[in-house]
């Protein structure tokens, strides 16, 4: 492979599917403050986080159990309090332990907390250690 087929140098664009434009936008826009960029109904809305482009595609799916989108950040405790006071609910795992917002830390020191679109779309945020 030359170096011109590889992609680690390309800009990246994730996918997240959405069923309703509007929920998207109160979520994603307006909870989590992505910048709304581009609003294609009803194929997709294109919105930007830190000059990465995520398509939320409107599709008819189910849920999956894992994180489809994360965020590195420098410091979970004051991110998850800021979401927490956009109206972000945080998932509390049993096996996590007891952090009050679930936010777990991992055994290789990343501390990570979950919580979900209206979709049911898995979402992350991470500190590293």
């Amino acid at each position: 492979m030359t170096d011109s087929a590889k992609l680690a140098a390309a800009p990246l664009v994730a996918f997240v599917p959405i069923a309703d434009r509007d929920q998207a936008l109160a979520f994603y826009r307006d909870q989590l403050g992505l910048t709304l960029v581009m609003d294609q109904s009803p194929f997709a809305l294109v919105l930007e986080a830190n000059g990465v482009t995520i398509r939320a595609t409107f599709a008819k799916f189910t849920p999956q159990p894992f994180t489809v989108l994360g965020w590195r950040v420098d410091t979970i405790e004051a991110k998850v309090a800021e979401l927490a006071a956009a109206g972000v609910v945080f998932t509390r795992y049993p096996w996590a332990g007891d952090h009050p917002h679930g936010i777990w830390d991992a055994p290789g020191g990343a501390r990570i907390a979950w919580f979900n679109d209206p979709f049911g779309n898995v979402l992350s945020l991470q500190q590293d250690s």
